[in-house]
Parts: C-alpha cells; structure tokens; sequence
C-alpha cells in the first residue's frame, strides 16, 4: 500500500453504540465488539484491513472508555499489540473523535485513512485500490471521502454528488444529500452521479486540524486542550474529561466535509454495508435454501426467509415466514422483515420506565 509514498495511518472510530441491533448491540458491548457476519468481531475484522504487512502503520482507536479492556482483548487475539487506543471520556461524535486521533497522529502530515470500526467490506482489493487512487491527491491536501457506488434507492445513507473527474477514479465533490425520502433517492439513481456516503475518509491530519480551525474552532479548542491534558500509559490516551466534554457534538460530515472546499470522492464498488438493521444483516448473511440466517440453537420447520439469532437458549418456529427474531441473555425481539429501521422505538420505550 505504501507505492512509494508517505505510510498510510489508520484511525479507526469505535465509539459507536450500535442500538438498531438491540438486543444483541448494548451500550456495553456495542456491535463493533461483536461476531455478527463472521468468527471475528467487526473490529477485529475492520483492523485487519489495514495489516501491516500490507504497508500500513500500526491503527490509532479512538474509542469509548468503558470498552477499553475489551477492545485490547481483542485486537491482541488478531496479534495486533502496537495500536494506540485513545479512551474517550464522553461521547462527541465523529469531528471529535477524529480531531484526537489526529493530533496523536506521528506527525503533522500523516496520512490519514478514517474509518468506522463496525463496517463489512466484502472485497479489500477493490477498496485497497481505490485508496491508492486516493491517495495523491489527499497528499496534495484534498479531503477524500470515499463514496459507495449506489445499486439501489436507499433511504438508510446519506448521497454524494460528484463533480468533475479530479484525477483516474477520483472526482470533485459538488454537495452532500442528507438521508432522502424514497422519492429523491430514487431521482438520484436516475439520475446517476451519486455515491452512498460510507463515512471513510483519507486525508492529512494537519489539513484536517486547519479544517476544524477554520470551520469549527470550539471542536479544536476542546480536542486539543483534552490532550494536553491527557494522561498517557502504555499504549493508551486518556484525554481530559472536563476539557473534552466542551467540545460540540457534530458528525464530520455536518462541521467539516460540507463546509470545506478541497473535498473528492473515489467511487468504489466493494461489498460494502454498515449493518445498520437487522434486515441488513440478513442481505449480507448467508441463508439456507429457504432465505434463513440461522444462529444459535435453532430448529426452523416450514420456515422462509427469517434471520434467526438463538443465543444460548433452544428457539423452535413452525410455519412462519418474514420474520426477524432474536434472543440475547433475557431479552426477545421479534418483528416482521423491513421494520428494523423502528427499532429505536423499543429502545426509547426501554429507556423511558425500563419494561416493554
């Protein structure tokens, strides 16, 4: 990966809560930490996209706190035991969480591959060269997101509309689409030009910094005080509590990439999803000859195209079609096929007086 260039340092985000997959995703151990599509988590998995064999320098986590013994755990069980991990003491969303990674970054013009810690992407070749395709023009100083190429009118991720071609396989990006209705995602299709926004970025750090000083100074400010301030121990960075917790909550798309100029997008086709849903996680599962993703301690009879997660306990369906049923510890979810984006209905009714 290195083609003659700067090494590439990867930062990977793990703060996430993941609360569409409730019950299996909880605030302690969020889908990032678990084995949803494979044996290994899908940090383990994210981490081993960027090994070093393949030229990249040893990941910077950025990570909440209470995870910490869990996530070292875990990468030591993939013989990764050079990561940095920076413990956040309060969740700030993702300019935040990006700003502390770049300021732990080895040097000022560290090149920077952003990414989320609980992503799948099924085909690496393909997204390894779309990095390289990146990569001259974030040395140059551009931000580069990297687009998925759109197969579908999908409501669940926010679009990209690309501009002129900037160099082989990389464009100037025009404007960023929030989440659309059905409608306007499906007009964009038509229209063609759009990527899905994967939320995975490649620039230098200190152009990232220069964006925030311009854009979104507070976020900086509260960043970089928090790490002055940090305790340091063994491979670990605890920023300041008192100082982070000032920092405003933004997304990097909303403080940062839409507010600045130099911004490109490489379009890449490769086996990407957020398994944001449980319907997502039952497209890209494997199913049996009846549309069933099966796990756990399941006996399935006359039964089509359900995602079934066991747990530890015997979970038998007779006759039954469409359905998303999961068990996990003491907790039940089952509703129809195409409803688990509503999840968070069961979670806000959780949270108001602790019963179903």
């Amino acid at each position: 990966m290195t083609n003659g260039g700067p090494m590439i340092q990867p930062l990977i985000l793990s703060g996430g809560s993941g609360t569409r997959l409730w019950p299996m995703s909880r605030p302690e151990k969020p889908k990032q930490l678990l084995s949803l599509t494979q044996a290994e988590t899908m940090l383990q998995l994210t981490v081993r996209r960027v090994d070093p064999q393949m030229g990249f320098a040893p990941p910077i986590l950025v990570a909440n706190a209470q995870h910490a013994d869990m996530i070292t755990a875990q990468l030591a069980h993939v013989g990764v035991d050079d990561a940095t991990l920076i413990l956040e003491p309060v969740a700030r969303n993702t300019a935040a969480a990006i700003a502390l990674g770049a300021l732990a970054a080895p040097s000022k013009d560290s090149l920077l591959l952003v990414m989320p810690s609980d992503h799948v992407i099924a085909d690496l070749p393909a997204f390894h060269q779309a990095v390289e395709r990146a990569r001259a023009l974030a040395i140059a100083g551009w931000l580069v997101t990297f687009g998925i190429e759109a197969e579908t009118a999908e409501t669940g991720y926010g679009y990209i509309r690309m501009a002129h071609v900037l160099s082989p396989g990389v464009r100037a990006v025009e404007h960023f689409v929030e989440k659309p209705d059905l409608a306007r995602a499906t007009a964009m299709l038509a229209e063609g030009g759009y990527c899905w926004n994967a939320g995975i970025f490649l620039f230098r750090a200190d152009m990232y910094l220069d964006q925030l000083r311009e854009h979104a100074p507070a976020i900086l400010a509260a960043a970089g005080e928090a790490m002055r301030q940090a305790q340091r121990q063994a491979g670990r960075i605890l920023p300041d509590s008192a100082a982070f917790a000032h920092a405003p909550s933004q997304s990097v798309d909303y403080a940062i990439m839409e507010q600045a100029k130099a911004v490109a997008c490489a379009p890449v086709r490769c086996g990407w999803s957020d398994v944001g849903s449980w319907d997502m996680l039952h497209q890209i599962s494997a199913s049996d000859t009846a549309g069933n993703s099966i796990q756990g301690n399941v006996l399935a009879i006359d039964t089509q195209n359900c995602l079934i997660r066991g747990g530890e306990i015997n979970v038998a369906l007779l006759g039954i079609s469409d359905l998303i049923v999961v068990v996990h510890a003491n907790d039940l979810l089952i509703m129809p096929r195409g409803q688990s984006q509503n999840v968070r209905q069961i979670i806000d009714r959780l949270a108001g007086n602790g019963t179903p």
